[in-house]
């Protein structure tokens, strides 16, 4: 049986591009009776950039509560809090001591902002060696990642191995990535990539009425609504393709190329079909967020296995390395 592990970012509220993007295809990993699936939420990681302890709080119980109403079954898997798990900082602070300065400076997320230096953390300059911690706590056998982070993962790889060198058997196991070459990439109502960063995101779990103004936004060009359309470049057409069902996909590509369709027309359909396909999910993502305590239960539950391994890595880091009593 395959451990698979991924960490899940906590930075904000799940939109619809996290959703369809890496929440449902990491449901659907998990349901795999082949897979040991742990999933965990990233919020230390979180720091590096978000210092507001309430509004950190609040994005944990939205990103914990959108996993838990889109299907995913925290009783037959892995599902914590990082920050409640203290073993992920103290194997972090080990492996800071096997990582060469050079390493960390190559690293993209560093580089990408290594000309301001003054912005730059120490917590993001080491953020490869939490994330390192973070796999090689608990076994993991494979790793979904995407391109971007694959660098990350030969660090961990190599990281693992310095280690390993000096305790002279694999105490880490050294863990491999899965690289989805098809990760769907989710238009904003911009036409950019959707992303929090560039508040061009959908969240499907606001209110009704927050979520028809949104749709409403959804950049679209000056077409006049008797003209024909051409949907391969439409924004909203793009969006409804992703969420509805093939045939109500091609029946909107027919009304767009016949003309006498409006862009509001669209809009409206992908609202409604959003409100449709998301029902459920939407009811039970406010049900958690009104029932804190049954949250907070689900998270300790989950917290409980995760100790349970983190403790056992641990313990044989600390043999080695001649802090153990």
């Amino acid at each position: 049986m395959a451990r698979i592990l991924t960490g899940i970012q906590s930075s904000g509220r799940p939109h619809l591009g996290n959703i369809l993007g890496a929440i449902l295809p990491g449901i659907e990993l998990s349901k795999n009776p082949e897979n040991e699936s742990f999933f965990f939420i990233a919020d230390l990681h979180s720091l590096t950039s978000l210092k507001d302890g309430a509004l950190r709080t609040e994005y944990v119980r939205a990103v914990a509560a959108a996993w838990l109403a889109l299907g995913f079954d925290y009783k037959k898997n892995v599902f914590w809090r990082q920050s409640r798990i203290q073993e992920h900082t103290e194997l972090a602070w080990y492996l800071n001591c096997f990582t060469p300065f050079p390493m960390l400076a190559n690293a993209t997320s560093f580089k990408e902002k290594s000309e301001k230096l003054a912005d730059v953390n120490a917590g993001l300059f080491t953020y490869p060696v939490l994330q390192a911690a973070d796999i090689l706590l608990y076994d993991a056998n494979i790793i979904p990642v995407g391109k971007d982070q694959k660098q990350h993962l030969e660090m961990t790889k190599d990281i693992a191995n310095r280690f390993n060198q000096l305790a002279g058997e694999d105490i880490l196991i050294l863990p491999e990535p899965q690289i989805d070459e098809a990760v769907m990439t989710v238009p904003g109502i911009d036409g950019q990539k959707m992303s929090k960063s560039y508040h061009n995101y959908i969240d499907i779990f606001v209110p009704e009425n927050d979520l028809k103004k949104v749709t409403k936004k959804i950049v679209s060009d000056s077409t006049a609504l008797e003209d024909p359309k051409n949907p391969e470049t439409d924004i909203t057409f793009k969006l409804y393709s992703l969420v509805a069902s093939p045939s109500d996909v091609a029946a909107m590509r027919q009304n767009y190329e016949k003309g006498g369709y409006g862009y509001g027309h669209a809009k409206q359909a992908l609202f409604e079909c959003l409100l449709e396909k998301f029902a459920e999910p939407r009811k039970i993502f406010n049900y958690y967020m009104e029932n804190e305590s049954e949250l907070e239960a689900i998270l300790k539950e989950g917290e409980e296995k995760a100790r349970a391994i983190a403790q056992q890595t641990i313990t044989k880091v600390r043999k080695v390395l001649g802090f153990s009593s």
